[in-house]
């Protein structure tokens, strides 16, 4: 194989988007342009952070525990808030975008695209219940990361065919953070990571005790909620994820 000009990016393992062009894939910076497009890079799907601030003890912050976090490997990070007030979420989601960006790790932001747009963010994630992937897309634009929950492989290829640049499956595990989580099975994961181009990371009750049983289904990470941020040490909680996922993903 032909070694690719300094300036121009490898695109092998890339994420491709519905029109099978890659839409975004890292260097250092996170950032580069290619054909107009920007594209994500499977490896940053690896260790995915889903914040929550359950289990924030009062002593700290949720940008110490998620600092203590990214130390420990985290490769993505969404920040998820359900119960603060617009005005709130945008000045938390303003400081853990400097986090974030001193790690040189992508931060999508939960359900709001719109916000996602206003702050700089990498993107946004989107659930099925939530803002249409369709519409998700358009406020984003071309050049950010859409995520969108996909609990089918209809679900998942109709997420594609909209734009999105990776899926989020589940719950795997099952789950305490969502009380509506059904959980999916070893077969059916398999079967939407088979059936799109984009990867899928495997969401729901992943910690280090089960994420070894993810090996073969053909996703890309996974999204970790209580799996780090209920553990009293956070890096330590990463840095298991990252070397077992390191073995499959």
């Amino acid at each position: 194989m032909a070694e690719n000009r300094p300036d121009e990016p490898d695109l092998r393992n890339c994420s491709v988007g519905s029109d099978r062009i890659p839409r975004y894939c890292s260097p250092p910076d996170n950032r580069f342009l290619f054909g107009g497009l920007i594209m994500l890079k499977k490896e940053q799907l690896l260790l995915y952070a889903v914040t929550d601030r359950a289990w924030v003890a009062p002593e700290r912050s949720l940008l110490d525990d998620l600092e203590d976090a990214l130390k420990g490997g985290v490769t993505m990070v969404q920040l998820r808030e359900k119960d603060l007030s617009e005005e709130a979420f945008e000045a938390e989601a303003v400081q853990v975008l400097a986090l974030c960006r001193r790690y040189g790790v992508p931060l999508l932001i939960n359900d709001n695209a719109a916000l996602a747009v206003k702050i700089g963010a990498d993107g946004a994630h989107v659930g099925q219940s939530d803002l249409q992937a369709e519409e998700a897309r358009r406020l984003l634009g071309p050049d950010k990361i859409l995520g969108v929950t996909a609990k089918t492989v209809e679900q998942a290829k109709a997420a594609q065919a909209a734009g999105a640049d990776y899926l989020g499956s589940g719950a795997v595990f099952g789950t305490t953070t969502k009380k509506d989580a059904k959980p999916m099975d070893m077969a059916l994961l398999k079967e939407i990571t088979g059936s799109v181009q984009i990867p899928v990371v495997a969401i729901g009750g992943i910690h280090a005790g089960n994420a070894a049983k993810l090996a073969g289904s053909g996703i890309a990470g996974a999204a970790v909620v209580s799996g780090i941020f209920a553990k009293p040490d956070k890096k330590q909680a990463a840095e298991d994820l990252v070397g077992i996922l390191k073995t499959f993903c």
